[in-house]
């Protein structure tokens, strides 16, 4: 006999729906495969061996996150296949930061009401964001929330781990004055400070589709672009030149982000003109009269990641990330200095 229940169909909570959705997403779970995963989706526990070859003392690094208010832009925009990636981001770019290699992710999607279209085009979107950090999605839930949430409503999460051997562990302590900071560009807000966007764009599904000239598209299309992944690009930077340091510039911004990756005593130097900042943090700053301070310890103001090398290596480190199709460029140094951030 089929699993069925109308008893719980009544109460809101439809158990087809959820099946018909496994279904849908098992062709985009399928895509991220990679040579550690000896169980499929389905199952009471995501089964992942890795592959220990060469390291002396593996490390576990673990990293969860969502995506905040954002999701609000997808749910009035009804685009749902990208706020997976996003998911995916957040998580595999803090793991970076330890020098270490996502192996597996994760997801939970809490949904008002299961629609196997839409929770399979939510995650199209995260196996996207796993095939571009080369990790495999391993399991997941969805859980139908009626009473809860409201129909069209969601919200989704993820976990990710990776690993590094623990001599290759990335330490800030090795961070001293002189040393060059490289930026990667970011894709535009990624996934933090949405409320505060929301609030200065008074964000309705109407004003969403409003082009604008400078960013060259819709204020939808500009805000939901999906939280760039740095993966590949960083741990390639990593294997060919001594990091000493990353940071993943999310909520907080500069000014509480790059410490984190910097030992006391220490301070990062960032030259405001050493980049071009993207048109989005201008039309921000402008319609919500934000100040300066406030634009750096909200937004990532179009650096999505920071590597702190020796001043010698800064060119090859730009070289390297150009050559994985990203931009960088060589935004400041470390000083001595308990200030933390410093931006002129």
């Amino acid at each position: 006999m089929k699993s069925f229940s109308e008893s719980y169909k009544a109460a809101g909570v439809d158990v087809t729906a959820g099946y018909e959705s496994v279904r849908l997403m098992k062709e985009h779970v399928a895509r991220t495969n990679t040579p550690g995963c000896i169980s499929g989706i389905g199952g009471f526990g995501g089964l992942f061996m890795p592959d220990l070859t060469g390291m002396k003392e593996p490390v576990l690094v673990s990293g969860t996150d969502g995506v905040g208010t954002k999701l609000k832009l997808a749910m009035l925009m009804n685009k749902h296949d990208t706020i997976g990636i996003d998911a995916v981001a957040m998580c595999v770019n803090d793991i970076i930061c330890c020098g270490a290699k996502p192996l597996f992710f994760l997801d939970y999607i809490a949904i008002g009401k299961v629609v196997p279209e839409k929770v399979a085009a939510i995650v199209k979107g995260v196996a996207d964001g796993c095939v571009m950090a080369g990790c495999a999605l391993v399991g997941g839930e969805t859980a139908e929330h009626p009473g809860m949430m409201a129909e069209d409503e969601y919200d989704i999460a993820g976990y990710s781990t990776g690993i590094v051997d623990k001599s290759k562990i990335l330490d800030p302590s090795t961070v001293k004055p002189g040393d060059a900071i490289v930026g990667i560009a970011s894709s535009g807000v990624h996934s933090n400070g949405f409320s505060l966007v929301r609030k200065v764009f008074n964000v309705n599904e109407q004003n969403l589709k409003t082009f604008y000239p400078e960013l060259g598209t819709s204020l939808g299309e500009a805000l939901l672009a999906p939280t760039r992944i740095y993966v590949k690009p960083v741990l390639d930077v990593i294997s060919k030149i001594n990091v000493k340091s990353i940071s993943h510039i999310t909520g907080g911004g500069f000014y509480e982000n790059i410490p984190r990756a910097l030992p006391d005593g220490v301070a990062a130097k960032i030259s405001k003109n050493s980049y071009e900042v993207p048109a989005i943090f201008k039309l921000l700053q402008q319609t919500g009269n934000i100040s300066e301070h406030d634009m750096y310890n909200t937004f990532n103001m179009g650096i999505g990641m920071m590597l702190v090398v020796d001043k010698a290596d800064a060119a090859k480190a730009v070289e390297i990330l150009k050559a994985n199709g990203e931009n960088a460029f060589i935004i400041g140094e470390t000083v001595a200095s308990d200030e933390g951030v410093i931006i002129e």
